[in-house]
C-alpha cells in the first residue's frame, strides 16, 4: 500500500490498521451484535472491524457516535461536521479531517469554507457563525483545553443557543477521543 498522508485533504484516504481487523465471516455473535450487521452486509470499515476486537466497548461506542452526530434538533449536521474538523485539525488526524470535511462539503453544498480552514486554520475568513464553531472546537480540543467563558460568549454572539452549544461540545469532544484512537490503531495512506 502507498505512503502515509501528512497533509489535510477532502479526498478521503485509505485507513490502514496496525491491528488485524476482525474477519466478518469469523466474527462472534457478540462482535456481530456490536457491529449490528447481518452476514449479507459486508460494507463494514476496517476501523469498526478493529474496534470489534472489544465488542462490549464497540456496542456502546456506535450508539454514542450516532447520537452525537445524527440526533435531531440542536446544531445542523454540517455544523457538527465543522466541530469534528476542528478537533481533527488540532489532533492532526488526517483521516478524520478528510472524512468530516468531505461530509461538510456535501451537506453544505460548498467547498470554500473547508478550503479556507485547511489553508488558514483559525485565521480562516469564513462566515462568522462557522468561524465561532470551528474556533471553539479547536480551543476545546487543545491539550490542555483552552476553551473558556469568552469562547462560550462568542458562540452565543454568533447565534448558537444552549442546545447547539451542547452539540458542539459533544461533537468536538467525541472527535478528540476518536482522533487519538485512530492514531494508535492505524494511519491514512494513499493507494
Amino acid at each position: 500500500m502507498g505512503k502515509t498522508i501528512h497533509e489535510f485533504t477532502t479526498t478521503v484516504p485509505v485507513w490502514k490498521p496496525y491491528v488485524t481487523p476482525v474477519v466478518l465471516a469469523d466474527a462472534t455473535p457478540e462482535q456481530l451484535d456490536a457491529l449490528k450487521v447481518t452476514p449479507s452486509n459486508t460494507k463494514v470499515s476496517d476501523y469498526l472491524l478493529v474496534l470489534a476486537h472489544d465488542a462490549e466497548t464497540l456496542k456502546h461506542r456506535s450508539p454514542l457516535f450516532n447520537g452525537v452526530m445524527y440526533n435531531r434538533g440542536g446544531m445542523s449536521r454540517a455544523e457538527r461536521e465543522i466541530g469534528a474538523v476542528g478537533a481533527s485539525v488540532v489532533n492532526q488526524c488526517i483521516y478524520c479531517a478528510a472524512v468530516h470535511a468531505s461530509r461538510y462539503n456535501q451537506l453544505a453544498k460548498e467547498e470554500d469554507t473547508i478550503a479556507a480552514i485547511f489553508r488558514d486554520g483559525v485565521n480562516a475568513d469564513i462566515e462568522p457563525r462557522l468561524k465561532a464553531i470551528f474556533n471553539f472546537a479547536v480551543r476545546l480540543s487543545a491539550c490542555p483545553p483552552q476553551a473558556d467563558a469568552t469562547d462560550m460568549q462568542a458562540l452565543a454572539e454568533a447565534g448558537l443557543d444552549q442546545n447547539e452549544i451542547l452539540d458542539l461540545i459533544l461533537s468536538a469532544s467525541l472527535f478528540g477521543w476518536a482522533n487519538r484512537l485512530m492514531h494508535t490503531l492505524g494511519e491514512p495512506v494513499e493507494e
